[in-house]
């Protein structure tokens, strides 16, 4: 099986910055394409940034120079480091990864944090 586990979260001022961690576990050949998405309260989920193998990388519009994504492969490890946080960024904060098991791509979800950013 696979493990994702995000940590990082918590309470921040308007302005302020945090780096959310996506710890991948398990057995799995590599990983593949890795995303941070988020939720806020009453909206869908939404995709914040991705990256692939190659370090790839792609933002939605709003977190676009203010947010960067990066991983270590070597440490099956994904990481988001946000800067210049506003209230509209509060939100549960989720790490997809897909992995590659016995030649077939999976996805898995981790449980989320939570990112509050008070005004």
């Amino acid at each position: 099986q696979v493990q994702v586990v995000e940590s990082g979260g918590g309470l921040v001022q308007a302005g302020g910055s945090l780096r959310l961690d996506c710890a991948v576990s398990g057995t799995f050949l590599t990983m593949s394409t890795m995303g941070w998405y988020r939720q806020a309260p009453g909206k869908q989920r939404e995709l914040v940034a991705a990256i692939t193998y190659g370090d790839r990388t792609n933002y939605t519009n709003s977190v676009k120079d203010r947010f960067t994504i990066s991983r270590a492969n070597a440490k099956n490890t994904m990481y988001l480091q946000m800067n210049s946080l506003k209230p509209e960024d509060t939100a549960v904060y989720y790490c997809l990864a897909e992995v590659v098991r016995f030649n077939t791509k999976y996805n898995y979800w981790g449980g989320g944090t939570q990112v509050t950013v008070s005004s």
